[in-house]
Formats: C-alpha cells, structure tokens, sequence
C-alpha cells in the first residue's frame, strides 16, 4: 500500500471513530506513519477537498491542528453543493474523483455513475476542440448532476 493510502486510511478511520471530525497534529501524525509532514499536507489537500464532502481548517503554531469535518448532507444538497463547486471548468481527473466519491457517499447510484463518466469522458468529448473540452465537460456535468436530482 502506498504511503498516500495509508495516511488517507488512518484519517478516514479517525473520522469514523469519532464522529465525522479529527484533529490532527501533522508533526505527529507523520512521526507515528514513518512518513515527512508534507506527504500528510498532500493527502488533506488532494483528498479532503470540499467537493470530497470535508471542511478543512488549521491552525498554525506550537499547539497548531488541522481539523478535518465530514459533511454531513442531503443527497440533494451535496449535488447542489457540487455543482456550485464545479465552476466553468472541469477535468476529467476532477470529474472521476467527484463522481467516485459521490458513489462512495451513496449520493449517486451505480447506473448514474457509470453515465455520467461516460458522457463527460475525453473519449466521448473527443470530437470537442481541446481548449473546450473542461468548459463543455462541465456544463455537461452539472446537467447531469442536476437530472440526478428528480
């Protein structure tokens, strides 16, 4: 397992024992994984997004933490709150990880999932001009994620 899992893993495994919020002392936490403060910094940044449904907050010093809040949202607020996230512009690597983690959050269905990716893929906005394709990817996304919510 890569260092990267293993730090998301032992955050996600705070976060469910205690109740959606952990607070972490990134000195420490990299002490007790074996691995430097920025790998830590990397998985909050790259994993614990607002469009991942946490709330992130820090504080620095000699008693500084990072707090990591799950959201807790309908399902229909969690799109909304995505989509309003997505902004003009969507990457195909920024569309799979939303859409994977809304599948995760039970926010989508399976069938869902699948069609969305396949409508926003590069494959299927292959015929679309490269310096469009994130713009025509996101407006295709938020109808999507729009359409979910009937």
């Amino acid at each position: 397992m890569r260092m990267s899992d293993s730090v998301a893993n032992y955050i996600l495994q705070l976060l469910n024992e205690t109740n959606g919020i952990a607070e972490i002392q990134r000195n420490e936490l990299a002490s007790f994984l074996g691995c430097v403060p920025s790998q830590i910094n990397y998985v909050i940044t790259s994993r614990f997004t607002p469009e991942q449904g946490y709330l992130v907050e820090s504080r620095r010093g000699g008693g500084g933490y990072i707090r990591i809040t799950r959201m807790r949202l309908s399902k229909a607020d969690m799109i909304m709150h995505i989509v309003n996230a997505v902004g003009d512009s969507l990457d195909a690597a920024t569309a799979r990880a939303m859409t994977g983690n809304m599948l995760q959050n039970g926010v989508l269905e399976p069938m869902a999932a699948r069609l969305i990716q396949a409508a926003v893929s590069n494959k299927a906005l292959g015929l679309v001009p490269k310096e469009l394709r994130d713009q025509v990817r996101a407006v295709i996304y938020k109808n999507m994620l729009l359409a979910t919510r009937v």
